[in-house]
């Protein structure tokens, strides 16, 4: 009777399919490789690592007012991030560019949109609009669901805590001016989280229209 002939050793199929941990480790390395490959690119291209003409740090007020976006929630109804679609750039302004958004860390784009996008607000309504819109926002828009945030403006901001907060987005390449963050306390000092959140709002998008 002739021998079967054995099953050859090393990668074959059947050998990876019936190993759950060398399964998972090829896995692992095929999504990784997969990874570095589309993502280290991005690391050079001057497109996504540049400031697009016009756009600056954020000025200690705009930065404070970004901290109250985050600390309030705006980021889970609003994106600001728009697309390159027809609908999305007629109704917003120009579509969102890479650029524009080096010195957000982290970065606000989302995609949940329960209200609309504000990454074009800035400049769009007055800074007593704003107020209004935040202190009862059916106000001025009837139909609107957003809460109102009327202890924004009761509450100040910590005006202490901003040099230590600008120094550590320097090192992540914001280039602060020693001044700038000497400058940050009496700055903010006195403001209330309703002025920081309107500077940060009126800020969006102002570069690219």
């Amino acid at each position: 009777m002739a021998n079967q002939k054995e099953s050859p050793k090393g990668f074959t199929h059947e050998r990876i399919e019936t190993n759950n941990f060398l399964m998972i480790v090829l896995i692992v390395l095929v999504i990784a490789v997969g990874g570095l490959v589309e993502i280290v690119p991005l690391f050079f291209q001057k497109s996504t690592t540049q400031p697009v003409e016009g756009v600056k740090p954020y000025t200690a007020l705009q930065l404070a007012g970004r901290d109250v976006y985050i600390k309030e929630g705006c980021y889970a109804c609003h994106s600001q991030m728009i697309r390159p679609f027809h609908a999305e750039t007629m109704r917003y302004g120009h579509y969102s560019l890479a650029g524009e958004f080096v010195y957000d860390r982290p970065f606000q784009w989302g995609s949940k949109r329960t209200g609309p996008d504000l990454a074009r607000v800035g400049g769009r309504y007055s800074d007593e609009w704003h107020r209004l819109h935040l202190i009862d926002p059916r106000s001025l828009v009837p139909e609107s669901n957003m809460p109102a945030y009327p202890w924004l403006e009761r509450k100040q901001v910590n005006a202490e805590a901003m040099p230590a907060r600008m120094r550590a987005l320097r090192l992540l390449g914001a280039p602060y001016t020693d001044e700038e963050i000497a400058n940050s306390v009496e700055e903010v000092r006195g403001k209330t989280e309703m002025d920081a959140l309107i500077a940060y709002l009126q800020s969006l998008g102002t570069a690219v229209r």
